[in-house]
């Protein structure tokens, strides 16, 4: 409510006009439903980035058969080229999502954890590095993935170099795990997160960043989209106060 004085009234005497705001459902009150939107671009974010895992797999060269010649990488990448564009769409939809998911998560974090804790903003962090290695990851595509019909406009050795690049980068997803043992930390020691999603967060977050400190970092691929996906659907679904 807010009231404010008429100099018009008459005798010169001011009057209040009120104003009447909606009320609001307050945070803890009953009936408080927390929002929960970021959670379900979570878990869409988790199944476009085991999609597009699965996309940069289609892309693979038959190393057995094309070890070593330039030459011939070049005609099997150019037979992929549908699988490149699919990666591409799906590690571009990826990114556009783990951000959303990202704030959301700091946001919740931050609400239910100790003042001053640090939980949130590592988390996001971890998030943000993720969709930085998918944007780098997809980048060289613009170059390559759309002119590979005509393959006499490359140079062998350079679309050979694409195809590392595709089957490495996007798959960095070690920056997850540690927005894993973040969770982790803000549910088992604070309680601030259901505690089988801390507990999840824990085993995965230290199976992501054992692969992604390994010479063997892009398996850190495979499990990264799953925690996403698990854990967004443990928000989406069980913030129900």
């Amino acid at each position: 409510m807010s009231t404010a004085p008429d100099a018009n009234a008459a005798g010169g005497t001011p009057l209040t006009t009120t104003t009447e705001r909606p009320a609001r459902t307050l945070r803890g009150a009953p009936g408080f439903r927390p929002p929960r939107a970021w959670a379900w671009t979570g878990v869409a974010a988790g199944l476009l980035g085991i999609a597009t895992i699965q996309a940069s797999f289609a892309t693979s060269i038959d190393w057995a058969a094309s070890a070593g010649d330039a030459e011939a990488i070049l005609a099997d990448a150019a037979g992929n080229q549908p699988a490149f564009i699919v990666f591409h769409l799906l590690s571009m939809l990826t990114f556009l999502a783990l951000p959303i998911f990202g704030a959301g998560l700091k946001r919740r974090l931050d609400q239910q954890g100790p003042a001053d804790a640090l939980h949130g903003q590592i988390a996001m962090g971890g998030i943000i590095l993720t969709t930085a290695a998918l944007l780098l990851g997809s980048g060289l595509n613009t170059q390559f993935a759309l002119g590979l019909s005509d393959t006499s406009t490359y140079v062998p050795e350079s679309v050979a170099f694409y195809t590392d690049w595709v089957a490495t980068i996007p798959w960095l997803w070690v920056g997850i795990g540690l927005s894993a043992l973040a969770v982790a930390a803000a549910s088992l020691r604070h309680g601030a997160v259901h505690r089988w999603i801390g507990i999840v967060s824990l085993i995965l977050g230290v199976l992501i960043t054992l692969t992604g400190v390994s010479p063997f970092q892009y398996l850190a691929g495979f499990i990264g989209p799953v925690w996403v996906l698990v854990v967004s659907l443990g928000f989406a679904l069980g913030d129900r106060r």
